[in-house]
């Protein structure tokens, strides 16, 4: 798809932007108030888990029937299970191959021309893919990122509200000033008369009592008939679509080591996909302990969330599974490299960001499509096994203080 984006998405949008200016020759800018909106984020299931608050403002705007959402087939999961918005008014998009991409991508063009869909915002950091629907849906307002600068490269001149990126705002609140941007004159724009929203709380969500027992049975399964009394995840991400991102399997091994050696009630569950099964299984064996154990590939979303609610702490790298946790009440240590987590760290009192914050850091941002010369992550590599053995163990501490608080009844 980068490829695709790069190549196709200059021509595609240098002749959009000559439709567009055709048109705005004939038709006045729109002034009524929004009905209906379609939020396009594409990818990354985990910022859709950042921008929850900002669709929950766009529900409050138009209604929650009136709200639709365009996505990658493999990243619609998150948004069926944080029930936001009607499930048929997720327009899903494969992406696995070309004629696929074409063949949903003219579906869920065609459906939003049929649903009169008036206003369309993308939430995607410079896309040209993602800019060029917004502009094909119909939606005579349109909420996106535009590069007055060439800082970001060329995606053409598609939106009606055109949004100067700001780097130093968190990523939920700068999908929530792209929400508010839409009452906004655009002619007014790239200046935005209000103050950001921040610190907003993140959905919660309670698996169901049907997940748990799955959940706790499996663990048992896997630890030899009992239920471990206080678990921590490890989510090594194996396969990380951002290599740089990784922290050394070695370093998981290690950590994992000290912990048990620690504390003889822990238990240790490796979590990730599928594809990451493997790779998960080559850190228990490192690990040699009956108390770790591979769970990654053998639950499906929502028995992830069991997982998490039945677990104490997780660590991880900046992924996905960052984001899912905070939705529960897990602790989440969180290991930054190339990306910044004053912008996509999970905001929660729960979550605990490590970052090294090397001169070079961060490498990847929304400005070079998150591609970066770096080969070499000495941002991930800085981040030593003590740092974190030693975040964990204060926050399990922690935790057993909490715990024996609430089970102490007041005098």
């Amino acid at each position: 798809m980068r490829f695709l984006d790069r190549w196709a998405g200059i021509p595609i949008s240098i002749v959009l932007t000559g439709v567009r200016k055709l048109e705005d020759l004939f038709r006045r800018p729109l002034d009524k108030p929004p009905t209906r909106i379609v939020i396009i984020k594409l990818v990354e299931q985990g910022a859709t888990v950042i921008a929850a608050p900002a669709i929950k403002r766009a529900i409050e705007m138009v209604g929650r029937d009136n709200v639709f959402f365009a996505v990658f087939v493999e990243n619609r999961p998150i948004l069926d299970l944080l029930n936001l918005i009607p499930a048929e008014n997720v327009i899903s998009i494969r992406n696995d191959s070309l004629f696929a991409v074409a063949a949903d991508t003219l579906r869920a063009i065609f459906r939003l021309r049929r649903e009169n869909v008036d206003t369309a915002v993308d939430f995607e950091f410079f896309s040209r893919f993602s800019g060029a629907l917004t502009f094909l849906s119909g939606a005579r307002r349109r909420i996106g990122f535009h590069s007055y600068s060439g800082e970001a490269g060329y995606r053409g001149d598609l939106m009606t509200h055109r949004v100067a990126y700001n780097i130093r705002l968190h990523a939920s609140a700068t999908y929530r000033m792209l929400i508010d941007a839409i009452s906004v004159d655009g002619g007014q724009l790239p200046t935005l008369g209000f103050s950001p929203v921040v610190d907003e709380p993140a959905p919660v969500f309670v698996p169901s009592a049907k997940d748990v027992a799955r959940v706790r049975s499996m663990l048992a399964e896997r630890f030899g008939g009992r239920q471990p009394s206080r678990l921590v995840l490890l989510n090594a991400n194996a396969g990380d679509l951002l290599p740089l991102r990784r922290w050394a399997n070695e370093r998981y091994a290690e950590l994992a080591n000290r912990l048990l050696d620690h504390d003889p009630q822990l238990s240790i569950a490796l979590t990730g996909s599928k594809g990451e099964r493997p790779g998960a299984e080559t850190l228990v064996s490192a690990v040699a302990s009956d108390r770790c154990v591979n769970v990654a590939g053998d639950t499906t979303l929502e028995e992830l969330f069991a997982l998490y609610s039945e677990s104490e702490i997780m660590v991880t790298n900046d992924s996905g599974p960052a984001h899912y946790a905070t939705l529960t009440d897990i602790d989440v240590v969180t290991l930054f490299g190339p990306e910044s987590p004053d912008v996509f760290g999970a905001r929660s009192d729960r979550s605990h960001l490590i970052w090294a914050g090397l001169a070079c850091s961060p490498c990847v941002n929304a400005f070079n499509q998150r591609v970066t010369a770096c080969t070499n992550n000495l941002c991930m590599q800085s981040i030593s096994v003590d740092a974190v053995f030693e975040k964990v163990t204060s926050v399990l501490a922690r935790r057993s203080v909490e715990s024996i608080a609430i089970e102490t009844p007041a005098a």
